[in-house]
């Protein structure tokens, strides 16, 4: 399914190599993204659906909630499955850590939230304190 540089289609149009490794759902969401500007290629922006992509291209692509940036590894002649899909380049973008994985010490060592939810003791606590507290216009 997968071509390699030597063989018939060294090239591909950038759009349907989106479409065919799974970046987007359908051909002309591909097309979508590229028009809009989410996508550069070997660093830069590409705003033609048309632009070849060939093995050993870079693309950075500025997706809904992360920046992939992928190598192009192999041409597909037709879209295969996810895995498939995944052959045809190299994912270079850094892992990002969800919050699952950052665990209660991560949103509690900087970002100002609580560790856990206050239960209603907690509450009525800092709504207590609330009404204590001078307010800035009465400074």
């Amino acid at each position: 399914m997968a071509t390699e540089p030597d063989g018939p289609a060294a090239s591909q149009r950038l759009d349907r190599w989106l479409w065919h490794a799974r970046f987007a759902r359908t051909r002309s969401a591909a097309q979508k993204l590229v028009t809009d500007g989410h996508v550069r290629l070997n660093r830069d922006k590409v705003t033609q659906p048309s632009r070849l992509v060939r093995v050993g291209d870079v693309l950075t692509l500025a997706l809904s909630r992360q920046v992939k940036v992928a190598e192009v590894k192999a041409i597909a002649s037709k879209r295969g499955s996810y895995a498939i899909a995944q052959t045809l380049y190299d994912d270079l973008s850094e892992p990002v850590a969800s919050g699952k994985e950052k665990g209660a010490e991560g949103f509690a060592a900087g970002s100002g939230a609580p560790a856990k939810r206050p239960d209603p003791r907690d509450r009525r606590k800092i709504i207590a304190m609330k009404r204590q507290a001078p307010r800035e216009d009465d400074r």
